[in-house]
């Protein structure tokens, strides 16, 4: 990938577009998640693909085979995956060690 590709109009208006659209489906599942609803009955309400769900399984399955630490996209796992509470994954990530990154 190239950087001028998320710099370009379309790559930045998806970006926009996903963390502010009301019809964006990673937005909606992220607002349910938010509010307490379970992934399960999120996805099975929905009718269209959530895609950055599967994004998020595929890159810690990545990020754990090359060595990479993403704490953030971890906390997303563990909320997608085991049902951690936003604020858990929040307060786990305020919490952690400082350092250069």
């Amino acid at each position: 990938a190239e950087a001028r590709t998320l710099a370009g109009l379309a790559g930045l208006g998806d970006l926009v577009l996903t963390s502010t659209g009301d019809l964006s489906r990673n937005r909606t599942v992220g607002l349910k998640l938010a509010r307490g609803h379970r992934l399960d009955e999120i996805l099975s309400s929905m009718h269209m693909v959530a895609e950055g769900v599967r994004t998020t399984y595929a890159a810690v399955e990545l990020a754990a085979r090359c060595g990479v630490e993403m704490p953030i996209t971890q906390e997303m796992f563990q909320m997608l995956r085991h049902g951690k509470s936003p604020r858990e994954a929040i307060r786990a990530l305020m919490e952690r060690s400082l350092k250069s990154e």
